[in-house]
């Protein structure tokens, strides 16, 4: 059954909506923590949309979980990771146009700064992960820098209906298993709901799934502590029966 990590980024992004303090990012993740989270992601993103360097600060201190930091593979990012010291980085794709995380890293494109950062971070402890599409070229990429974990973009499945979903959840399965052949742990993400998570945290090998939106948005409703356990739930009916 895969751990749950819970994304705050878009607490921040209603803060910024009025360039105060409230809705809190810090306070939302230790609420998440006390309903059952797992670990706590944030994407500290270029042009600072949501999420601030002060707020990876403060949760480098606060988080009593996992603090898992995504971030473009640019040198300023990487030399800012280093400073902090979360306990897991996530190299991610980045577009200022883009509302979202749009697919997974071209690993290839960015080799050259990747072979220096990822023994760097290694060397002061910090596990270091990919964001990629289920594919094998990037896998074979992620192994052959010598990355810990593959994040496997999720989002072409969570928007995928009928037959095109069974296909897209059949990849997710392929690109775990073969990431395993490679010693490579395996991660989770992008557009993980309510409905459709059941599927992914049944596939085997896949050990976090890092959900946000879906549990911010459903936080409105019912509170964020009650989103939580829900999202638990639902990724408790994985295990098997006699876990």
């Amino acid at each position: 059954m895969p751990r749950l990590h819970v994304n705050i980024d878009h607490v921040a992004t209603l803060r910024q909506a009025r360039q105060g303090n409230l809705p809190d990012p810090v306070f939302a993740a230790g609420l998440a923590e006390l309903a059952g989270a797992n670990g706590i992601t944030v994407h500290l993103r270029e042009d600072r949309r949501h999420i601030r360097e002060r707020d990876v600060r403060i949760l480098k201190e606060t988080v009593k979980t996992l603090l898992n930091l995504e971030i473009s593979a640019t040198p300023e990012m990487v030399k800012f990771a280093l400073e902090i010291q979360p306990d897991q980085v996530c190299f991610v794709p980045e577009r200022r146009e883009e509302l979202t995380t749009e697919g997974g890293l071209c690993v290839a494109d960015y080799a050259d700064i990747l072979q220096s950062a990822i023994p760097s971070l290694k060397n002061a402890g910090i596990e270091v992960s990919l964001f990629v599409d289920p594919m094998p070229e990037p896998i074979e990429e992620a192994a052959r820098l010598d990355a810990d974990i593959v994040e496997l973009h999720t989002g072409a499945y969570a928007n995928a209906t009928g037959k095109a979903k069974e296909t897209e959840l059949q990849r997710l399965t392929t690109a775990a298993n073969y990431a395993q052949e490679f010693n490579l742990r395996v991660n989770a993400g992008h557009g993980l709901d309510f409905d459709n998570v059941l599927p992914v945290a049944q596939i085997r090998h896949i050990e976090e799934l890092n959900i946000g939106y879906a549990i911010i948005c459903r936080s409105i409703y019912i509170g964020l502590d009650q989103a939580v356990r829900e999202m638990q739930d639902r990724i408790l009916a994985a295990a098997p029966e006699d876990f």
